[in-house]
């Protein structure tokens, strides 16, 4: 079993329709992918996520705000709303992002903030962006109290200190295509050192092809060649690695694995 824990599938342009969607997954069954989490970034495109991939049964959602959508502010109420849905398993994808938008970073520690306590409210796991954000971000966790919920530092490109201090709040921490690229040699390091038990594989497709698909839309089946490189970087076996990051998706997304009898 292989999970993409993280992707967009309302985002791909390969896929304007239910036909081509449904390629997709099929192409992502052909490499192994079993289970796909469908990761929420604007609030007014709930819905229409939602209703994209309702026909597909091992797709799970989540539902929040991405810290670059945040200008029109943020309706907590819905969000609440959205995550009463039985296959949204998570909230998110919030965070932090000083890198492409410094000058909304108040706006986005609020926003950020209520997201936070809205996934202690509802008991629902954090999916977080975090970007040249690092200390803001690991103190608004540990303010928020998300140590009670766990999370995930998503599409992590940061650096070990970062890491270890998710972790130790009980955070997960998940790798996507960026580890195969020629310049990624720190971020590499920091993945060789993440304990078994908290790592994730994912391709936050459309975006970030891994290689050997560089310059192409990213899609949930080349998640498989991120855990491929991943193994090989890490020492381990390519099953091994698929076996107990998809366990570790399980432990950290519950609901998910309610959903699915586990």
């Amino acid at each position: 079993m292989l999970i993409d824990s993280h992707c967009h599938l309302d985002r791909l342009k390969a896929a304007p329709d239910q036909t081509s969607l449904q390629s997709i997954m099929d192409n992502a069954k052909a490499q192994g992918v079993d289970y796909l989490l469908c990761v929420n970034v604007r609030q007014q495109g709930f819905e229409q996520m939602r209703d994209k991939v309702a026909q597909f049964d091992n797709v799970f959602l989540s539902s929040g705000v991405h810290p670059l959508d945040v200008k029109d502010g943020l309706d907590v109420e819905q969000i609440r709303r959205f995550a009463c849905d039985p296959k949204v398993v998570a909230i998110g994808e919030t965070g932090l992002d000083y890198f492409y938008a410094d000058e909304t970073k108040i706006l986005q520690q609020q926003c950020f903030e209520q997201q936070i306590a809205l996934a202690v409210d509802v008991n629902k796991p954090l999916i977080v962006h975090t970007r040249d954000a690092r200390e803001d971000t690991i103190a608004m966790l540990k303010n928020g109290g998300a140590d009670k919920v766990s999370g995930v530092l998503h599409c992590f490109t940061e650096t070990w200190e970062m890491a270890k201090a998710a972790i130790d709040l009980g955070f997960y921490i998940s790798v996507s295509g960026i580890v195969t690229f020629k310049n990624a040699g720190e971020l590499r390091s920091v993945i060789r050192k993440v304990p078994k038990d908290r790592l994730l594989v994912e391709t936050d497709s459309p975006y970030l092809a891994p290689v050997p698909h560089r310059g192409k839309e990213n899609q949930p089946a080349y998640v498989r060649d991120v855990a491929e490189f991943v193994a090989e970087l890490r020492g381990e076996n390519y099953q091994d690695l698929a076996d107990y990051t998809s366990e570790n998706f399980f432990n950290l997304f519950k609901d998910a694995a309610k959903i699915i009898g586990r």
